[in-house]
């Protein structure tokens, strides 16, 4: 059942995504070859508990960190722990909070040092693919509208997408219906119309190679099958009689 806020719900949300962005960005910041993920991760928390919100995914059905912490060839959901950054890894950051009781939820892959040219584009065509995902996300429209803009753009550039994850619908729980495919071929599921007051999380997760993905014995960590470089962005939206708002924004 697909649950749409009231404006009182948004304004929460609203706020629970400005501190996950501005989070996001004092990370991302931070992050430099020879850090640890793990030191990321208390930073994180700290900034968490200084803004008075809860940490979204710590605890979440286990999960053991504040933030995700996803290198190279790893999708989503990495652990942070001891391992350090180096010079040309990239790294996703998926991060969340919890203000009021609403959530908020948001990913950026960040460049550590200079990486290479392919490492860039597959970045920029991700982060392009979010934001065409978002323009789709209109009254009028389907779910299944951000799927078809992602996966066009992405296969075009020589991409793959990712389809054993997916957006999802968030407000008072994280995952909230609607399923949010970031693909639209052998779409099932109910492709539900947009209508203003539904809040969802839109996050194309992009490899280099096969969209295939594999997850390790930590049963959170998932890494692409050929060992191909991945990228994953996201942002929470909110569907209105306009254009989308996105709530993860400073």
């Amino acid at each position: 059942m697909i649950i749409y806020k009231s404006e009182a719900e948004a304004a929460k949300m609203r706020r629970a995504g400005r501190i996950v962005a501005q989070v996001l960005q004092a990370i991302s910041e931070m992050a430099k070859p020879g850090l640890t993920t793990l030191a990321l991760d208390a930073r994180a928390l700290e900034l968490t508990v200084k803004m008075g919100v809860k940490p979204a995914f710590k605890g979440y059905r286990g999960f053991p960190a504040a933030l995700c912490t996803s290198l190279n060839e790893e999708v989503v959901h990495g652990i942070p722990g001891p391992r350090r950054l180096a010079e040309g890894d990239i790294l996703s950051l998926d991060f969340g909070v919890i203000y009021e009781g609403y959530y908020g939820d948001a990913a950026v892959t960040i460049p550590i040092g200079k990486v290479s040219p392919q490492a860039m584009d597959l970045m920029e065509v991700t982060r392009a693919s979010l934001y065409l995902g978002i323009a789709a996300a209109c009254v009028g429209k389907r779910i299944s509208a951000i799927g078809r803009a992602v996966q066009s753009y992405v296969e075009a550039r020589g991409f793959s997408v990712v389809q054993d994850f997916a957006g999802h619908g968030i407000g008072q729980e994280m995952h909230e219906d609607p399923h949010v495919p970031n693909f639209v071929r052998g779409f099932k599921g109910y492709d539900a119309p947009f209508r203003a007051g539904m809040t969802i999380a839109i996050e194309p997760m992009v490899n280099i190679g096969t969209y295939q993905v594999v997850t390790k014995p930590d049963n959170w960590t998932v890494f692409t099958k050929d060992g191909s470089l991945s990228a994953h962005y996201e942002h929470t939206i909110l569907v209105t009689e306009g254009e989308p708002e996105i709530l993860t924004l400073i």
